[in-house]
């Protein structure tokens, strides 16, 4: 190997051991690599590194720029409460960590065969994340699981990554001859129950229980919140429990009341009826999310009164200073909405609820009010001195429920001119933000603070990185010693073409890992198809184990973009998906190994 190859070398294993050891974040390390490798050709002209544009083309890899995008396509469908309308008879509310994991990797696999990966596990991070609010289930337990389960769909079907699509190109090119849809199937089932049932078993022990430092019942600020159950709407008839208003966090339904009859400590059993009062006790973060839930309305009048129209309101809190003119005066005596155009949804007095009518309320100094005003309130008031502190709630835009199904159709639209090769993913899922936009299901600025931009720098520097072991010869190196070394072992027939098998599996497992799953097929093809032809065998069981073990990629956050994906909502760090992934490497190569020979023989 050259000078270039080692030093890649060097840059990935000081990386790999900054990432275990959380030297710095991610997007710092990878960039801080990829800066290095840049510098050494700019001082090396003619060396065989990729120069500065070569190394950051990344930014414009179709990949990256599609897992941009989809934040988009997400943020339009949790902005109109349109992924509860698919997830929650599918996931519904379960119990137990091993029952959320069963609920969710079974429809993710499904949904992971004939789409692409990424925008599977875009639009279920949203659900995820609340199902870990609702049920106090550590996000760390199921974000690993829903990438991983997605792959598990992906190696299941030929159009499930673009990994599997990439290969069959390949063949194409070198024999004539492509792969049919079910080809990879044979090995692709075996190896997803296997990774199902490792999920369930090996993580109570090997995925961490991270809780957040702060719990919400740690909140000091306790709100009486006043909600009204809207007549015709889709809590109707139903039980608390199954509507959901038992499993917010933070959150007590203390009583209802229904025609002026008060109905306190109420049962999980009891149905709800148009019209209903439900007084809850919590904290604000809680508040937010009830304000979001479907079917449901602030009680008080005072709300449908502001002159800004509700979908551009927000939650705000305001501290009532001692030159507020209110203070004395009853929240209706001093007219607050005419005076400050925002509503009073709850008071906070001393970290304590404030238990009369909101109307009632005669505010005092240092009352923390709960407030839905025009989303530009904050601004206004935040010099005012009626008020110590103002300060707006963030993601407390009310769902844009009417235009649920908009977001529903504009979601299936772009699955089915996927799936019907009419667009590739890139353009269909910037025709599916777009339409998101113009629809309104999202806001440009909703849009622009959606998109994850630590992920992408991670992905972009990784693809540079990769770039660097290509262009440096270091994976061909690596490559062709490592399956040369195991042709010339000595050992005859199967036995041998078994081994140069394994050895096959390996070498793109950990180009998977360090490179990228394309890049890993594309290197490792060529050497596998020579490798066949050697032995005098099938090609077949090579190009599957290629194909399998380059989207594979469990044992590090940047070995598949979907990893890299749940890195933060998990709360992960790079030792969680060594410690975690590779067993589950080794469980796939067994099968893939073990399975392959039998369904297409040397």
């Amino acid at each position: 190997m050259g000078w270039e190859a080692w030093l890649t070398l060097g840059v990935v294993v000081v990386l790999t051991i900054g990432l275990i050891r959380n030297w710095a974040g991610a997007d710092t390390l990878m960039v801080g690599g990829l800066t290095i490798l840049i510098l050494a050709a700019e001082l090396f002209p003619g060396a065989k590194l990729p120069n500065a544009a070569q190394a950051v083309a990344g930014m414009g890899n179709p990949g990256l720029i599609t897992v941009g995008v989809l934040y988009v396509v997400v943020v339009g469908l949790t902005a109109t409460g349109a992924m509860a309308l698919i997830t929650q008879p599918l996931l519904g509310r379960p119990k137990t960590v091993m029952g959320a994991q069963t609920r969710m990797m079974g429809p993710v696999m499904v949904l992971s065969a004939f789409l692409n990966n990424t925008p599977v596990v875009a639009m279920f991070m949203p659900v995820i994340d609340d199902i870990c609010k609702k049920t106090q289930i550590s996000p760390s337990k199921l974000f690993i699981p829903l990438a991983y389960s997605a792959t598990f769909g992906g190696v299941c079907t030929l159009i499930g990554t673009s990994t599997n699509l990439v290969v069959h190109g390949l063949l194409i090119d070198a024999t004539g001859q492509g792969l049919s849809m079910f080809d990879i199937t044979w090995v692709g089932i075996p190896c997803a129950i296997a990774g199902f049932v490792y999920i369930l078993v090996a993580s109570p022990w090997l995925l961490p229980d991270r809780k957040p430092a702060i719990s919400l019942s740690d909140d000091p600020r306790q709100y009486s919140v006043e909600m009204i159950v809207q007549p015709g709407g889709p809590l109707v008839n139903r039980t608390i429990e199954d509507a959901g208003l038992r499993q917010l966090p933070g959150l007590y339904l203390m009583e209802i009341d229904r025609d002026g009859q008060i109905m306190p400590a109420v049962g999980s059993t009891e149905r709800l009826q148009g019209d209903d009062r439900l007084i809850f006790v919590g904290v604000v973060e809680s508040v937010v999310d009830l304000q979001k839930v479907r079917g449901l309305a602030p009680a008080t009048n005072q709300t449908f009164k502001l002159d800004a129209p509700r979908l551009e309101r927000r939650l705000v809190e305001a501290v009532v200073s001692d030159r507020c003119p209110l203070v004395g005066k009853s929240i209706r005596e001093g007219q607050f909405r005419k005076v400050y155009n925002a509503a009073v949804i709850a008071v906070a007095r001393s970290g304590r609820r404030v238990t009369s009518k909101v109307g009632d309320i005669v505010l005092q100094t240092g009352d923390t009010l709960l407030l839905e005003a025009h989303q530009e309130f904050a601004k206004q008031q935040r010099n005012s001195r009626d008020f110590f502190l103002v300060s707006g709630i963030e993601n407390s835009a009310p769902p844009r429920h009417h235009l649920a199904w908009v977001a529903l159709a504009i979601l299936v639209f772009m699955v089915v001119v996927v799936a019907g090769e009419w667009l590739d993913m890139l353009p269909a899922a910037m025709l599916a933000a777009g339409l998101m936009l113009i629809t309104r299901c999202c806001t440009g600025a909703e849009a622009r603070n959606s998109v994850d931009w630590s992920v992408l720098v991670v992905i972009a520097a990784s693809l540079g990185i990769g770039k660097a072991i290509e262009d440096s010869q270091l994976a061909s190196t690596i490559a062709e010693e490592m399956i040369g070394f195991v042709s010339g072992m000595g050992f005859a027939g199967p036995m041998r073409a078994w081994l140069v098998l394994f050895a096959v599996y390996v070498v793109t497992t950990v180009f998977t890992e360090a490179i990228t799953n394309n890049a890993a097929a594309v290197l490792v093809f060529p050497v596998a198809l020579a490798a066949a032809e050697n032995l005098g065998v099938s090609y077949m069981p090579f190009l599957i184990a290629i194909m399998v073990a380059a989207s594979a990629g469990f044992s590090t956050p940047i070995g598949y973009q979907t990893n890299l994906m749940v890195y933060g909502p998990g709360g992960y760090r790079f030792s969680d998906y060594v410690r975690f992934g590779v067993p589950l490497n080794l469980t796939f190569m067994a099968v893939t190994v073990g399975v392959t020979p039998f369904v297409w023989p040397f």
